[in-house]
């Protein structure tokens, strides 16, 4: 029997760099815009990258209309909407299909919890082929209301998917101390951080030792050393 029963991955910023999501999605965005507003898209692309670069964080669409004075006319949701909806261009970290084989291999039970919302969430998989990878994939936007990390909903749900391996017999890998290893101490899970450089959370550190990872790794291709050693 394998030391670990299950091994759970989160996505975004796990499995693929977050920030070429959102430049994919500012790419529809732009787009959009050019089609709706008669805004250039090359001009539009570069302007909403430029805030994304600065630390702007959940009010990018706003910023962008009230900068080109279309605040009071589009509706940011219509924004929101062009973003949540697009094919997503993005590519898988190039580790990441030789771990998951090697995972499975092994035998552990392979799982993916990913915060976000299911049909978003989904459409990443899909572009990075890797919705059939997992044993099971839980996405908490589908779970209800403020069932979002470190609710203990889908740490549980994506554990009962995969066998429900004991306490301590499981182990989370994820990239944010602001929520994930929290919620999976919660539950009984053991953690792994892949803090990747360059990753969006890459510099934050723990609030609490509760928030903190049982091991630390720099990508995807140091998680096997990480298991072993745990």
């Amino acid at each position: 029997m394998p030391r670990w029963r299950a091994v759970v991955l989160d996505l975004d910023d796990t499995l693929y760099p977050e920030a070429a999501y959102v430049r994919s999605g500012f790419r529809a965005v732009s787009a959009w815009a050019q089609e709706t507003l008669g805004v250039s898209a090359a001009e539009a692309e570069a302007e909403l990258v430029a805030l994304f670069e600065a630390g702007v964080r959940g009010d990018t669409f706003d910023r962008w209309l009230a900068a080109r004075g279309l605040g009071n006319g589009v509706a940011v949701g219509e924004l929101v909407a062009a973003y949540r909806a697009h094919a997503p261009e993005i590519s898988a970290f190039p580790e990441v299909g030789g771990l998951l084989q090697r995972l499975r291999a092994g035998g552990s039970a392979v799982g993916l919890l990913s915060d976000g919302d299911p049909a978003v969430q989904e459409r990443k998989l899909d572009a990075l082929g890797l919705r059939h990878a997992f044993d099971a994939v839980v996405i908490t936007g589908g779970l209800g209301p403020d069932a979002g990390k470190p609710d203990p909903r889908g740490y549980q749900e994506v554990l009962r998917q995969l066998g429900d391996a004991p306490s301590g017999q499981a182990v989370y890998v994820s990239d944010n101390p602001a929520k994930d290893f929290f919620g999976a101490r919660r539950v009984g899970l053991r953690s792994i951080r892949v803090r990747r450089p360059g990753g969006i959370y890459a510099a934050l550190e723990p609030a609490t030792p509760e928030h903190a990872p049982d091991a630390e790794v720099l990508d995807l291709g140091d998680v096997e050393r990480a298991l072993e050693e745990l």
